[in-house]
């Protein structure tokens, strides 16, 4: 690339941009070429793979890619934002070598669309699900490549359903997204004071709660299955508004009269891939599993024990009903490392041998809140 002109002051502005115009335009040439002479590689690596019957998604191989492109960032990109310009290639790669299904919960311009989206990349077909079993079975009798489904949140604590169906799946989790939650209050128009109406599901009223009585303390509020529908309601109605993502004030048209009221910043809900695959080591990972103990005094700590003797951090421990006998539980763990690490799997094997039952869910690259 030509190095940038040099400008004095007396230089008028519309010389100045038609020349920095000229210089995109000339930069956008090489990147289109440069972007599918990348594909090329990708559908010979995806034929490679069909030869073997390897699986197409390769979550390990994409996690060291947006990292090392992130070590190469110098800037004025942001990291998240140039992640997220590789995820819609990737994506493109992935689409070329075999079309890619992904159910998640649905509907559109949910926050868990916007994570699926942000997860995978644009360019595969999402298939909207009514319900987190329904994402499971679209999975399991292979309708979909994968699934998105939500598992916690920062403020709203676990999802026991998803949990519920990992213990009856043979799914196994291939990645995890943390996205951050963030509310607008969406309208066709007008201002504040014409709000009769407000619209949401009630996790999201339950968010804004501080919000919405300092603005709207005369409003009526009405719940709705999920924020998309509350939108939806919003575009058929006058002095209505919705509190719901900024996906859905741009795929509802609808205006934006306030954006972030949500009470807590930083809200986060942590959403899992789930599909066949396993995962190979990023040297970065993290293992999820279930198990259930004796129900004796001192029975998790003998079964938690070789954990700390052999150096493997849990980073999470949640209990839940087994639903099959009153008052025994199974527990949901995560900890950092991969299956095939030997302390892990030394920790795991000692475990099992305390354990009246123990499922291994998964080995996948483990992400930071910002990712």
């Amino acid at each position: 690339m030509e190095d940038k002109p040099e400008w004095n002051e007396a230089d008028n502005s519309e010389a100045r941009i038609s020349e920095c115009r000229k210089g995109i335009d000339e930069i956008d040439e090489k990147l289109v070429y440069l972007i599918n002479e990348r594909l090329k590689l990708a559908l010979e690596i995806g034929s490679a793979k069909a030869k073997k019957g390897a699986q197409i998604l390769d979550s390990a191989r994409e996690y060291r890619v947006l990292e090392r492109v992130a070590g190469l960032n110098r800037g004025p990109i942001s990291k998240n934002a140039l992640h997220q310009v590789y995820k819609q290639i990737m994506a493109a790669s992935r689409e070329i070598q075999k079309a890619h299904r992904v159910a998640y919960l649905g509907p559109e311009s949910t926050f868990t669309h916007i994570a699926a989206m942000n997860y995978f990349g644009r360019t595969v077909t999402f298939v909207s699900q009514q319900s987190i079993r329904d994402v499971f079975n679209e999975v399991e009798k292979g309708s979909c490549h994968y699934g998105v489904v939500p598992v916690e949140n920062t403020i709203e604590g676990t999802m026991n359903d998803t949990l519920d169906l990992l213990f009856e799946s043979n799914l196994k989790i291939c990645g995890e997204k943390y996205q951050t939650i963030s509310y607008d209050l969406l309208a066709k128009g007008g201002a504040l004071k014409d709000i009769r109406i407000v619209y949401s599901h009630p996790h999201a009223f339950a968010q804004c709660r501080k919000w919405v009585e300092k603005y709207l303390p005369d409003a009526e509020f009405k719940e709705c299955g999920n924020t998309a529908q509350a939108a939806q309601k919003v575009s058929e109605e006058s002095e209505a508004a919705a509190i719901a993502s900024s996906e859905a004030a741009a795929m509802y048209q609808l205006a934006v009269l306030a954006s972030r009221i949500e009470d807590i910043a930083r809200n986060t809900t942590r959403f899992l891939i789930i599909g066949a695959d396993d995962v190979r080591p990023t040297g970065n990972d993290k293992t999820s599993l279930m198990f259930v103990t004796s129900h004796v005094p001192g029975a998790l700590y003998k079964v938690l024990k070789p954990m700390a003797d052999i150096g493997v951090n849990m980073v999470k421990l949640e209990s839940r009903p087994t639903r099959h006998k009153n008052w025994s539980y199974f527990f949901f763990a995560d900890i950092e490392g991969h299956i095939e690490n030997v302390q892990v799997k030394e920790a795991i094997e000692k475990m099992r041998d305390t354990c009246l039952y123990l499922k291994l869910l998964g080995s996948y690259p483990g992400l930071k809140i910002e990712d």
